[in-house]
């Protein structure tokens, strides 16, 4: 329903449902633990908050709807649109991704306690590397992906076959093996998924120090 969406959006915005406007609902329906909804009804106007707050709360939602987004929308023109939604669908996406991988490699190296350098675009194109780790005259690849509950590691993607090729190929030219590392968010916050690889980084370090 277009009057909803138009109701919650500018209510969320302007924060009118926030706890010190309308209370602790949640906490209070518990209190209350009511029967029938005419019984919560009363409880919340007796001891939350009075009828008459939450009619002048509707009369506030009414101002902004009315005097605030009407002005805001009037205010908009075709290149504005035009220019979001360029600006969300190719601007935002590339500021996600670089933050995910700058987020990610720093962790990586923090762990590892050794230098971790962004590849040169050659090695993105020829050998599907975002970053390398050098050790002594050889070089290790990383290549951070996306992960998630229903992520897999991308040998076993369309891509795979493709990417296997090149990373062989980063091995015997470089002498170190590339390592995919697949990030996720785990509150608010990039993390690491698949973290027994960096156990494996580690063992590729050793061997490539022995050489």
């Amino acid at each position: 329903m277009a009057k909803e969406w138009i109701l919650n959006s500018a209510m969320n915005r302007f924060q009118l449902n926030f706890k010190r406007n309308v209370g602790p609902t949640s906490e209070e329906i518990r209190k209350c633990a009511p029967k029938s909804l005419a019984e919560w009804r009363t409880y919340y106007y007796d001891r939350v908050r009075s009828k008459e707050h939450i009619d002048e709360l509707g009369r506030k939602l009414y101002t902004k709807v009315t005097e605030v987004l009407v002005s805001e929308i009037e205010d908009l023109s075709l290149d504005d649109c035009i220019h979001y939604m360029h600006q969300l669908v190719i601007d935002r996406t590339y500021d996600g991704y670089t933050t995910e991988i700058a987020t990610i490699y720093g962790q990586l190296q923090d762990i590892l306690g050794i230098p971790i350098s962004p590849a040169p675009d050659a090695w993105d194109r020829l050998y599907n590397v975002d970053f390398f780790i050098k050790v002594n005259e050889s070089f290790i690849g990383l290549q951070i992906k996306p992960g998630g509950p229903g992520a897999q590691l991308p040998q076993i993607h369309k891509e795979g076959t493709l990417q296997a090729a090149t990373h062989t190929k980063f091995r015997k030219e470089f002498g170190g093996s590339v390592f995919y590392v697949m990030s996720v968010k785990k509150d608010k916050k990039k993390v690491i998924q698949n973290i027994e690889v960096v156990s494996e980084i580690r063992a590729e370090i050793v061997r490539l120090q022995k050489l």
